[in-house]
């Protein structure tokens, strides 16, 4: 495979000699034995400066990203190789499924079945989906199966080549995709690419000098000091020495860390700048300082630094010369509810569990809250199903909050659970929280775990793990090596299947990141392939044919007779369409004439070209549409449904039999209208009404016209649960099935006051499966399971999938 680097590094190199890309290409030369032959000394070669560039980097990239860059290493390696193909590698990173299509075999959803179709499209490919069909029990097996990235495809299809097998697998199993990615780059690249070890931090620090400092990317719970008071201590560099000199920055500490600089460098001495982007407008004095002591400083001295990452791109405000020169380290807190676990309970020793008099309490009431505090951080990773949004939950609010417990444990006769979960919900680890459902969550989370029942017998933290009774500290460790049961999704009170969307969801964003790397000149063939400029043309033709023209809102205004609540509601959403539709056909047609050469290209129409080569909806009519996480093929799709729908209903401006909520620019606006057309009718006060939500068995082609209040809705998906339409309840989801449609639902207005909230759940309703911000309403959804285990699972209901 042919060496990464090209001449321009190789010229890069020649004029910075000091460089750290340098110095990294010239150890793993050394570090190479030496051979007589020449094509083994080059594979070598390859091979070891390959590698060290490869740990080189991931060292400084998160865990979530290490992924994404071996997978465009190795295809960029194979595409020069030659030895992968380009359009299977477009296919792979695109996944141009064909829409509108129906899977005509149950373990395949309608969109796997769209993926199937457009691989089947293909010479390499052909009858795949024929073969599926007529072989569909080998084919579920495999499909069905708990890891199918180490089984065989069935019949011949085990032949194809491991690039032709990720293509078919990611049309079946999205959801197993980056452990199906790594299996293939140790395949091309080696096992050593995907050990996942990172490497120890003395030798990092064997790569540091005078000009290469050592820059740590910070993690929240993560604190790098000790690894570097470890290593100080093993060479004599300590504080008590005073030839380690520690600076923190962010309170005027600017004259302090230059001093602390000049002092190092000249006797040789360590120093550690702490959260450096805390003084932005330092930080060109710092650079320009480091590259002063680089040239003339003492050998043994050495600079660490360290910075939280920034929020965005577009936030960075680190110097690039102070980047380029460090040696970059990522440091992550332990993954998983093992690992969370043991580390919230390494908050506290033996003393402070036989702080408290009363010792049985304390202990039950801390060791429930070291999973609360593990729980509520390691939910994150289930992204939006598992939070709204983003929260900094750290080990202060669990050691304040142990604080807090052992105050009110002595000083009340009673356990005041009530103050308590007010206190750790509401304040500790609420004092984050900005979404209500996210509140909703936390204080559920609490009730469950901190209640009266903790004290009286078994109560379990999560199925198959009971609190453990009254223990010394050591024992509490053992109890979660023995007891706890194997990390899945039921520890969090989640079904299965949220792991599984979170999996989509990762193999999604990394195929996406990967296809946005690609270089902008390539050719999606061999040699004859289409190109860049041809594919968005021929894109850009065909949404301007099937585009259609603005609706003419003073015509249809004339035609009105009585502008009803659900009228206005339609006029409102014509107008919102016309401002999306009127932005596409003419930054389109700009677009057009600047591949024409009739413009000149400007940022927006290049930003625009890529979005469609890239198949992302364009930033331009995002701000004039609606929330959307499609790409921009399904996108245009859904919009000229929504075009339908409109036309539809503008014909005779009447209440279609039953509305498509999800095509609504504002579904809130027409949720509205139902109790405003209902409080006209009954006479009853707006501010005093509610809607009622009923969940019929019907699907949306049994009804043929309105009800004679309220409205009939559709279009509306559950994720965390499925419906039981003949119990007419929430029940467990069935496995992989992630979001199964609802039947047709009745919305009318009823008075507050005659709300019938028995056996409920309080379910949110959201545009996308984003959520947070994308919420529509509250609808109240039957339920003989407790109302908690539905809060615990995250469901929702949601407009699109």
């Amino acid at each position: 495979m042919p060496f990464i680097f090209t001449s321009v590094f190789s010229d890069y190199f020649l004029s910075h000699p000091m460089n750290l890309p340098f110095i990294v290409f010239q150890k793993a030369v050394q570090r190479t034995d030496p051979n007589e032959n020449l094509q083994r000394r080059v594979a070598s070669l390859i091979d070891n400066i390959t590698f060290s560039v490869y740990q080189y980097t991931t060292r400084g990239l998160f865990e979530c990203d290490k992924l994404t860059y071996i997978t465009q290493l190795t295809f960029q390696i194979l595409l020069m190789n030659q030895e992968i193909s380009a359009v299977e590698l477009d296919f792979l990173l695109r996944y141009p499924a064909q829409s509108g299509v129906l899977s005509p075999v149950d373990f395949l959803s309608h969109h796997s079945w769209g993926g199937i179709k457009a691989l089947s499209s293909m010479e390499e490919f052909c009858n795949l989906d024929r073969d599926i069909e007529g072989s569909a029990k080998r084919w579920k097996k495999f499909v069905e199966s708990e890891c199918p990235e180490k089984e065989k495809f069935p019949q011949e299809w085990k032949n194809k080549s491991s690039l032709q097998q990720l293509c078919m697998m990611r049309t079946m199993r999205p959801d197993r995709m980056t452990y199906a990615m790594r299996d293939f780059v140790e395949e091309k690249l080696g096992s050593k690419y995907v050990v996942g070890r990172a490497l120890d931090f003395s030798t990092s620090f064997e790569e540091s000098g005078p000009a290469i400092p050592m820059f740590f990317i910070l993690s929240p719970g993560v604190d790098p000091l000790k690894d570097v008071e470890k290593e100080g201590k093993k060479l004599g560099y300590t504080f008590n020495n005073q030839n380690f000199h520690n600076v923190s920055l962010g309170q005027g500490q600017e004259v302090v860390a230059e001093a602390a600089l000049d002092l190092a460098a000249k006797n040789g001495h360590w120093v550690i700048l702490q959260n450096i982007h805390l003084v932005a407008k330092w930080l060109g004095s710092l650079e320009k300082k480091l590259e002063q002591h680089s040239k003339s400083s003492h050998h043994e001295f050495r600079v660490f630094m360290s910075a939280e990452p920034a929020a965005s791109p577009d936030n960075h405000i680190i110097p690039q010369g102070i980047l380029e020169n460090s040696i970059k380290i990522t440091n992550e807190p332990p993954m998983g509810m093992h690992a969370k676990l043991h580390k919230a309970l390494d908050n506290f020793t033996q003393d402070t569990l036989e702080v408290c008099s009363r010792e049985t309490e304390f202990k039950s009431i801390l060791f429930a809250l070291c999973y609360f505090h593990a729980v509520v951080a390691e939910r994150r990773k289930f992204g939006p199903q598992g939070w709204n949004h983003y929260y900094p939950f750290n080990t202060g609010d669990l050691t304040i909050s142990v604080n807090v417990l052992y105050n009110f444990l002595e000083a009340n006769a009673k356990v005041p659970y009530d103050d308590l979960r007010y206190l750790f919900g509401e304040i500790m680890y609420g004092g984050h929280i900005t979404d209500e459902w996210d509140r909703r969550l936390c204080r559920t989370y609490l009730e469950e775990f901190i209640k009266p029942e903790m004290l009286e017998g078994e109560m379990f933290l999560a199925p198959g793990f009971p609190l453990p009774g009254n223990m010394d500290y050591n024992s509490y460790h053992q109890y979660i090596d023995d007891m706890l049961p194997a990390e899945s999704p039921y520890l969090y009170g989640l079904h299965p299947n949220a792991e599984i969307g979170f999996l989509t969801q990762t193999s999604e964003k990394l195929f996406r990141t990967v296809l946005e790397m690609q270089p902008r000149d390539s050719q999606d063939g061999d040699g004859g392939g289409i190109t860049r400029e041809e594919k968005v043309k021929a894109f850009l033709a065909e949404i301007l044919e099937k585009i259609t023209e603005e609706f003419n809102i003073v015509e249809l205004m004339a035609r009105v007779e009585e502008r009803t609540p659900y009228i206005v509601v339609t006029f409102q959403e014509c107008e919102r369409m016309n401002l999306l539709i009127r932005e596409i056909q003419h930054s389109l047609k700009e677009l057009d004439l600047g591949l024409k050469g009739e413009l000149t290209m400007t940022s927006n129409m290049e930003s625009l070209q890529s979005a469609l080569y890239l198949d992302t909806v364009p930033e331009s009519w995002a701000k004039k549409a609606y929330p959307s996480t499609s790409g921009l093929a399904s996108w245009f799709v859904d919009l000229l449904n929504r075009i339908k729908e409109l036309e539809r209903w503008m014909g005779d401006f009447a209440l279609p039999s039953v509305v498509w909520l999800a095509g609504f620019f504002n579904p809130q606006s027409f949720l509205t209208a139902i109790m405003q057309s209902m409080a006209h009718k009954n006479e009853w006060p707006l501010d005093k009404m509610a809607l009622q939500c009923e969940v019929t068995k019907k699907s949306r082609e049994d009804f043929s016209s309105p009800p004679r209040e309220g409205a009939y809705i559709h279009g509306l998906f559950m994720e965390g649960a499925c419906w039981d339409t003949q119990a007419g309840i929430i029940t467990d989801a069935r496995l992989k099935d992630l979001t199964p449609p609802m039947p047709v639902i009745f919305i009318r207005a009823v008075p507050v006051d005659k709300q019938d909230n028995r056996s409920t759940y309080p379910c949110p309703v959201y545009k996308t499966r984003q959520r947070g911000p994308t919420y529509v309403w509250t609808f109240g959804l039957k339920t003989k399971e407790a109302p908690s285990k539905w809060v615990l699972a995250g469901v929702a209901l949601l407009l699109q999938v």
